[in-house]
């Protein structure tokens, strides 16, 4: 009977140099939407960089495991060779290394500056403020009015007409601007946002700008960024936070400043 083993075996090396490299040629198309904010690049060159790393890695192992395959399957028994101590060694530890400096090495020279503007640089003096507050299934936006300053709130206060549970009797709250799902932001100044949620995990996604974190219930988290494009973007929630996840969206609207102005003046009214 003729033996099939060299034929399958070129078939299988053959199928797994191409998984790789189709692996690889997946991995290099854009799926992001065009940046919309000044940070926006440095995440996509941290991106990149691990798309370009690991599907290297990817394309790599399959050559090299197809290699293997296409070699043995042509061997009639299994070599009783086995390698030594220090080759174990090496091959156990340099891979677990290597890994190690390309995906925590790359990731953290890329994205500490990044991340650092985001979250810990304390943002310009003329950063427009404002708060977001998730809840099942909605956004609650909220601006602080003249006086920069945010209303007190209470839990303890929220109704279904007070959703925030503002406290009233400040006198910090009489100019607060409210609004529902839709956050209006000037291009090209930097908008500071604080993130809360009054009542599961949420999260405040905005794909265009590359923001996208977690709303903690009883946390304050603050981040800023600087819009560069004018137009109208979508705010979706990226945590399953209940039955109603699917519709909870919003919108991000980036004006001129004139327009801005505008819009403050008659939500003020």
């Amino acid at each position: 009977m003729k033996d099939t083993r060299p034929i399958l075996g070129i078939a299988l090396a053959v199928t797994l140099w191409f998984l790789g490299i189709g692996v690889f040629i997946l991995g290099a198309r854009r799926y992001l939407p065009e940046v919309a904010s000044e940070h926006g690049k440095g995440i996509d060159v941290m991106l990149l960089y691990l798309l370009v790393t690991t599907g290297t890695l990817v394309v790599i192992g399959h050559l090299v495991l197809g290699y293997f395959v296409f070699r043995f399957s042509r061997t009639a028994r299994v070599s009783p060779t086995l390698p030594g101590a220090a080759a174990q060694r090496f091959w156990s530890i340099a891979p677990a290394i290597l890994m190690t400096v390309l995906a925590e090495g790359g990731v953290l020279v890329l994205g500490i500056p990044v991340f650092g503007q985001l979250y810990t640089q304390e943002p310009p003096a003329d950063a427009v403020m404002v708060e977001v507050t998730g809840e099942q299934f909605t956004w609650n936006v909220r601006y602080p009015g003249e006086d920069g300053r945010f209303g007190r709130t209470d839990p303890a206060l929220i109704t279904d007409e007070n959703a925030l549970g503002v406290d009233e009797s400040d006198p910090a709250a009489d100019d607060d601007i409210h609004d529902l799902a839709l956050i209006y932001v000037p291009v090209n100044r930097p908008v500071k946002v604080r993130l809360r949620s009054k009542d599961v995990l949420h999260s405040f996604y905005l794909p265009h700008h590359r923001i996208k974190q977690d709303a903690v219930p009883g946390m304050s988290i603050e981040l800023w960024f600087v819009p560069n494009r004018e137009g109208e973007f979508e705010i979706a929630c990226a945590e399953l936070c209940g039955f109603g996840h699917y519709q909870m969206r919003g919108f991000l609207r980036v004006v001129s400043d004139q327009e801005f102005e505008r819009y403050l003046a008659e939500k003020q009214r």
